[in-house]
């Protein structure tokens, strides 16, 4: 199971969170993170502290999104959910 809290992510990348983390991850960063899980167990997961109403440009939804995408993604090459063993 994954579960990313958009926290980690620097503000200028995704501003619309209760804690913004200065010097946190780049969008880029987060990405290559979760495409290094590939091959692994995943079963499910999870984008938590999106606030949207602290982002007038939308961009943490866009990213939030973004890392959810990846992460049902990373689901397809699960050996649990594709029957494949690892």
């Amino acid at each position: 199971y994954v579960s990313f809290d958009i926290d980690s992510v620097d503000p200028a990348f995704a501003p619309g969170t209760g804690t913004p983390e200065v010097g946190g991850l780049t969008t880029r960063e987060v990405l290559e993170l979760l495409r290094g899980l590939k091959g692994l167990n995943i079963v499910g997961g999870d984008v938590v502290e999106v606030a949207p109403q602290y982002d007038a440009t939308t961009n943490t939804a866009h990213a939030g999104a973004q890392v959810l995408f990846e992460i049902l993604s990373l689901m397809v090459f699960s050996p649990a959910i594709s029957g494949k063993r690892a």
